[in-house]
């Protein structure tokens, strides 16, 4: 790390490093390397340095950009004609998937006398509450029988003997299915991100971005721990979802509608040698 930069940079650049560790890693796991991550920081610097970095009624030239990224003037020109106007996308899995699980773990209906989503028949004909009725509850252009086979594929559903469909997920999170995986890894640790940065620039009012950590914990009481985030968690993100359906409901048409929003919540464990080991202070 070069020395020529002042303590504020260097506590930016601890920071940047400890969140890339993973990152990093999930990469290094998928055979994409050094060469590959240099090749996307280059794009990533140049697509923010000129979209983000921009004089207010000046035209960015590739001079600045590099002035301001500190990647060579010629590969700046080079990407600046070859850079893709990438817009996230949402998976039909994912945005058919999140709207049947937000209904089905918050509509009374199909919760349980303990809150949490009960099994459901598979079929309308057994029980008004069933799983078919809650597909098209949501969607009718798409067969229920059609999204359980995607949600047994993905590990998100299972049906018991009785042909009753319990929903192993508590959030549209599956367990197998490459694109829903990295379309939620995208999109959360982003939100995450910018919120935290946009708190550090001073951004007002600051987005709420807190934690709870302890340390010097036993396995056994991690594991009463995870059980109990599962649960609070699962009764705040219900809230949430019942107040913002409410409230998006409710606005008038008239009113410009161009927001978007993410509430999260995560939750992690590890072995503290992990965290306080000597890679960290490298």
């Amino acid at each position: 790390m070069s020395e020529n930069i002042s303590a504020k940079q260097k506590l930016i650049a601890a920071a940047v490093k400890r969140i890339l560790r993973p990152i990093v890693k999930l990469m290094l796991a998928n055979q994409l390397t050094y060469t590959f991550a240099i090749d996307l920081l280059k794009t990533l610097f140049v697509e923010i340095a000129e979209k983000d970095f921009a004089l207010k009624g000046k035209a960015q030239t590739d001079s600045r950009i590099s002035l301001i990224s500190g990647v060579h003037r010629k590969d700046v020109r080079r990407l600046r004609e070859y850079l893709p106007d990438i817009e996230e996308v949402v998976p039909q899995n994912v945005s058919l998937g999140s709207q049947i699980i937000a209904v089905w773990t918050t509509d009374a209906k199909y919760l349980g006398e303990d809150g949490l989503p009960k099994a459901l028949a598979r079929l309308a004909a057994h029980n008004v509450d069933s799983f078919e009725s809650l597909v098209r509850s949501v969607s009718t252009d798409i067969h229920p029988r059609a999204v359980l086979d995607e949600w047994l594929r993905l590990g998100v559903a299972t049906v018991d003997e009785e042909n009753f469909v319990h929903l192993v997920s508590d959030a549209f999170i599956p367990n197998e299915g490459m694109e829903e995986m990295a379309y939620y890894l995208g999109h959360n640790l982003h939100d995450h991100a910018q919120a935290a940065v946009s708190n550090m620039q001073g951004q007002q009012p600051a987005f709420f971005e807190r934690c709870v950590h302890y340390d010097e914990l036993s396995i056994e009481s991690v594991q009463q721990i995870t059980k109990l985030s599962k649960k609070i968690g699962m009764k705040s993100l219900q809230e949430m979802y019942k107040t913002t359906d409410r409230i998006a409901k409710a606005q008038p048409a008239d009113v410009k509608q161009n927001m978007r929003l993410t509430y999260g919540i995560y939750y992690y464990h590890e072995p503290m040698q992990s965290i306080k080991g000597k890679a960290d202070d490298e």
